[in-house]
Order: structure tokens, then C-alpha cells, then sequence
């Protein structure tokens, strides 16, 4: 792991150690921001700021910039009051990528908030092997159906911080090839 990538641990951790967590807006894009903000702030220029540049992962092209913003302003309207819903929403936001780095530990992050306060449970991330989740991922925009059901078949109603760190741990083995 590099040292953007542990400072930015660091921050992931101390963002739940602190209590600083409960100061964010709950499935809001500020939400979103306010997260990526306190994981990279320092590290990166554009820490909780909305990318003007258009980006892609491998052959997939997120969100055009020119349409972004509208965008993530329906994505904030969507309804998160069943599982289903909450999923459609985070796949979404993983469509429109909406920072030019750092977007699935964040908004794995965000993630976790709503289904705490809609559902009172969160996601077990240590359970959900790398390679799963990031193919449900990667065919999430034609079917959520892949990871719906790894994130269904691994909630848990534990919200001990161990819990926690233990999934950002297991966040940032996603993004890294060297973690572990």
C-alpha cells in the first residue's frame, strides 16, 4: 500500500474513531462529498469537490461531466426504504463516479450510512471476496442482481468499530493490488 493510500486509511478510520461519521449527511452528495473530503483532504487538491473532467475504468466510461451535476440530482431523489432501492442507488452513484479518484471507498462509505439509518444494518465488507464484488460491480449498470445479493446475503447489524475498520481495511484491499 502506498503512503496516499495509508494516510487516506488513517483518515477512514479516524472518521468513525472520532464520531466525526455521525456529522454526515446521510445519502445526500454533500454526504458523499463530506466523506471523500475527510479520507483524501491533504492528500488530493480535489478532496469532496465534483470532477469537471470526464474519466473511465478499463472500457467503461463513467458519468459525461457535462451531465453530472444533473445527475447526481436525481440520484439524490432516489428512494432508499427497502434494500432494492438503497442498491439502485449506490450503483448509480458508482455510475457517475463523481470524483476523479477515490469514489468506491467512498462511497462504500455512504453506503453504510444509509442502510444504518434505513435499514439499521450495514454491510459485512470483510465476507464479500474482491474479486465478486468488483465483477458485480463491473455489470451492475446492465444488473444489479450480482451485487445485491452479495451485499443482502452479508449485512449485519454489528456497528462496532471493529466492524467498521475491519470493512475499510477490506475497501481499500479492493482498490489495491499490493494490500494484504
Amino acid at each position: 500500500m502506498n503512503e496516499l493510500d495509508k494516510k487516506s486509511l488513517e483518515n477512514a478510520k479516524k472518521l468513525f474513531s472520532t464520531g466525526d461519521i455521525n456529522n454526515v449527511e446521510v445519502g445526500t452528495i454533500k454526504g458523499l462529498q463530506q466523506i471523500h473530503k475527510y479520507l483524501f483532504d491533504n492528500l488530493y487538491e480535489f478532496a469532496g469537490v465534483i470532477r469537471k473532467e470526464n474519466i473511465s475504468k478499463g472500457n467503461f466510461r463513467f458519468a459525461n461531466s457535462l451531465y453530472l451535476e444533473d445527475m447526481i440530482k436525481k440520484i439524490e431523489t432516489m428512494s432508499e426504504t427497502t434494500l432494492d432501492e438503497i442498491i439502485d442507488k449506490y450503483v448509480e452513484m458508482n455510475i457517475a463516479h463523481p470524483f476523479l479518484e477515490g469514489n468506491g471507498r467512498s462511497t462504500r462509505i455512504w453506503l453504510d450510512l444509509i442502510l444504518k439509518k434505513n435499514l439499521n444494518k450495514i454491510v459485512n465488507w470483510q465476507n464479500i471476496d474482491k474479486k465478486l464484488y468488483l465483477q458485480a460491480m463491473e455489470r451492475s449498470p446492465i444488473n444489479t442482481l450480482e451485487i445485491k445479493t452479495l451485499v443482502e446475503n452479508n449485512l449485519t447489524d454489528d456497528f462496532s468499530l471493529d466492524t467498521f475498520f475491519k470493512g475499510i481495511e477490506t475497501s481499500y484491499y479492493y482498490e489495491t493490488e499490493e494490500y494484504y
